[in-house]
């Protein structure tokens, strides 16, 4: 793309953000932070800026973060975010990290709208020497924002869908001439998607960081928030990141567990907190008895739903359940992270969608790690299952070790990039 072409493009894609940024006020996940997402106050400097699109992405942030502690680096990291999620767990994090010289410390901000003229604005506030775009955050104005101002990216822990690569496949002209300096991929077919994007010359493999992140878990009820508030024989099934396109169906399954056990106790999790008032709604039109855990002070009683309105309790459900179904599995929307319930000695079922997580490999259903089923009907089938027989969890933990331990290395390898184009600029504070 020559320069002229570049300039009309970039023109027309500043003024289609213009016009779009005065209805996104009223977006559910975007009015959050609407003010900073405009720049109404400044960002602060750093040295290394990653962008982390939400919940998955911040961990990977955290992640990092704490990798280049470990590495002897100590630059000063900004990460953004596009969700409240992601927004909730890089605030714990800062948080945590006040006046600790064992952890790394960072500042978290709304990730800016990416109008050219905002993100021309947000890299001169920053002033990076490094931006770091994790998973699929390919967004035109920062990259041409860095471009100018002659600042190197790298997408790190990168994925793309089959979806994603024909949407971003029609402005392959301009990201082709925005490419970042290197794409460190998850997957060889996720690497040839970017390949074809960008060219091969700056795809490289890697191994998953997520992977790195997970660590087989303690048995059911130790150092659980929960293990007050379920009955300590009771049957406990978890429908966890259930999606919005799939609520009809998983309602089916509830309905049809239910009816098969009426004394299970089912925790039931929204992927995104906007869809509260749906399920409030939808349950209450089944006639089930359900209350919010935010309001569950006492043990639940047997055949309630606890409607989860509650963030960042996902984890510890999965280590107290006797069954698990992982959402965003059943509409095509890529699926949701299966491993989380895998290492809490569970062997999860999702339905049919999993493009998002190809990288972790068939083999893992091979393997009766996951059950993967292609309607609804079979998922409840399979959970009734489980359910019933209970298979041995200190088995499954050894399985899903083996399995996990041979896909680590990510974080570090992640890092010694990061580090080789920070350490030239000797990455202390800034004065």
């Amino acid at each position: 793309m020559n320069t002229r072409s570049m300039k009309t493009a970039i023109a027309a894609y500043d003024t289609a953000w213009h016009l779009a940024i005065p209805s996104l006020r009223l977006n559910a996940r975007l009015k959050d932070g609407y003010a900073r997402r405009r720049l109404k106050t400044p960002l602060p400097p750093a040295d290394l800026w990653i962008q982390a699109a939400s919940a998955g992405e911040a961990y990977l942030a955290c992640a990092i973060a704490e990798g280049l502690l470990t590495a002897g680096l100590r630059p000063q990291i900004l990460v953004t975010t596009n969700t409240r999620q992601g927004m909730e767990i890089l605030e714990k994090h800062a948080h945590g990290s006040q006046g600790k010289t064992d952890k790394p410390a960072l500042k978290c901000c709304w990730f800016p709208f990416d109008r050219p003229t905002i993100m021309d604005k947000a890299v001169g506030q920053i002033s990076p020497k490094l931006v770091v775009l994790l998973e699929t955050e390919i967004w035109p104005g920062l990259l041409h924002a860095l471009k100018k101002a002659g600042c190197p990216a790298v997408i790190i822990n990168g994925r793309m869908t089959k979806k994603s690569l024909n949407r971003y496949i029609r402005l392959q002209s301009l990201l082709n001439a925005l490419a970042p300096e290197q794409v460190l991929a998850i997957s060889d077919a996720d690497a040839a998607r970017f390949s074809k994007l960008f060219g091969s010359r700056i795809v490289t493999r890697m191994a998953n960081i997520k992977f790195d992140r997970l660590q087989v878990g303690k048995e059911p009820g130790e150092s659980s928030t929960l293990s007050n508030l379920l009955p300590p024989e009771g049957k406990f099934l978890v429908l966890g990141s259930i999606r919005q396109p799939e609520e009809p169906q998983v309602l089916e399954m509830i309905q049809q567990i239910r009816n098969a056990n009426t004394d299970l106790i089912i925790g039931l999790f929204p992927r995104h907190m906007h869809r509260i008032d749906f399920w409030k709604s939808a349950l209450s039109r089944i006639n089930a008895e359900w209350a919010l855990r935010s309001e569950l002070k006492k043990p639940a009683r047997p055949g309630h739903i606890l409607l989860w309105d509650t963030f960042g309790e996902l984890s510890d459900a999965y280590s107290a359940a006797n069954a698990v179904f992982v959402g965003g599995s059943l509409a095509p929307l890529g699926g949701q992270n299966f491993l989380e319930p895998l290492v809490h000695g569970v062997q999860p079922v999702i339905g049919p969608h999993w493009d998002n997580f190809f990288w972790v490999g068939e083999s893992i259903f091979r393997q009766g790690l996951v059950f993967k089923e292609n309607t609804w009907q079979k998922a409840a089938t399979r959970l009734l299952r489980q359910l019933e027989t209970r298979p041995d969890r200190r088995e499954i933990k050894h399985q899903a070790r083996q399995y996990i331990q041979s896909r680590q290395g990510g974080t570090s390898l992640a890092c010694q990039t990061i580090g080789a184009h920070l350490k030239p600029h000797n990455p202390g504070k800034k004065s």
